[in-house]
């Protein structure tokens, strides 16, 4: 995956309104655990690309570092060697003067190349600057996208939790209904019902059952009084007494 690619990622994402996403989404859970994914992978990406980049900024401080260092040593170089033809010269002589102009030529050498090297020096600088700057903003950046994978990841403890808390209440709200549906207390109110209709049942028969009493008791009250007529009855025909008595 490119650097630029990642750098991208990284700005996307750590500009990412994390509620403006979740009120958005159709199922906010499975969009953070989609989103909890994608952050980290991305930070496992950034955090290589970032580290691929802040090698190559130490090589070129390595780099510069060393040009200054050469630089410097050569241009001890360059006055040793100017400092040695001058003692040449100074003694005199055909072959002093050659070993001066030798270490003069020595010493022009290592003026070229410490001004090369101060050159290399000074042409990385910018560069360096530049990376500095950069690596800075992508450490910035990737602790913001850790910042929002935290957010992320507590976001979503958050939602699981609000989640199985609705659907523990959705439970009761159909339970409540099942029991306004199926209420028990009707089967009690027609049980009840069915108990007064056997009472009234038993209350009838009572009353069927005294009724047939009272007419045993009337049938008894005229059998007295069709034995008291036979009994006169018998009298009347047994002569006058019972006439008299009767008559009396």
């Amino acid at each position: 995956m490119a650097k630029q690619s990642i750098f991208g990622r990284i700005a996307q994402l750590t500009k990412a309104n994390i509620n403006a996403l979740i009120d958005s989404a159709e199922d906010p859970e499975k969009m953070l655990d989609q989103m909890v994914r994608d952050y980290t992978n991305s930070i496992a990406d950034a955090e290589s690309a970032i580290a691929e980049t802040i090698g190559n900024l130490r090589l070129a401080e390595d780099d510069h570092r060393e040009d200054v260092e050469a630089a410097a040593s050569w241009g001890a170089k360059a006055l040793a060697a100017s400092r040695k033809a001058d003692e040449y010269r100074a003694e005199g002589g055909e072959g002093t003067a050659a070993d001066a102009d030798r270490f003069d030529s020595l010493a022009k050498i290592a003026l070229q190349r410490q001004i090369q090297s101060e050159k290399e020096a000074t042409d990385a600088e910018p560069q360096i600057a530049s990376q500095t700057e950069i690596v800075d903003k992508l450490k910035t950046g990737l602790n913001t996208m850790k910042q929002k994978l935290d957010q992320l990841k507590s976001k979503r403890s958050e939602l699981v939790a609000r989640s199985k808390s609705a659907a523990a209440q959705a439970q009761v709200l159909d339970a409540v209904k099942s029991v306004d549906i199926l209420d028990p207390t009707s089967e009690v109110s027609r049980f009840e019902d069915k108990i007064r209709r056997e009472e009234a049942k038993v209350r009838g028969a009572s009353e069927i059952a005294a009724s047939s009493l009272d007419s045993q008791f009337d049938q008894l009250d005229d059998l007295g009084e069709l034995t008291e007529v036979d009994a006169r009855f018998a009298a009347l025909k047994a002569g006058g007494s019972s006439t008299a008595s009767i008559t009396s």
